[in-house]
């Protein structure tokens, strides 16, 4: 029998990671939006290209408990 609570645990905690990383770019992204309006596209290109890498660091936690 194979343990699988280390699995489930250790891709839980990639996926909180993720999300709090996802968070902390929003964040930063706002706070640089706020500082420079005229550099708004492209801070959001680089936050959305950097968020849809973690958010694949995530999905491959997950994909890694099969």
């Amino acid at each position: 029998m194979e343990i699988v609570i280390p699995k489930i645990v250790g891709a839980g905690l990639a996926v909180i990671g993720a999300g709090i990383g996802i968070g902390l770019i929003g964040k930063g992204a706002m706070e640089g939006i706020a500082r420079q309006p005229e550099a708004y596209g492209k801070i959001q290109t680089a936050m959305l290209i950097a968020a849809a890498l973690i958010e694949g660091i995530g999905f491959a936690a997950l994909f890694a408990v099969n």
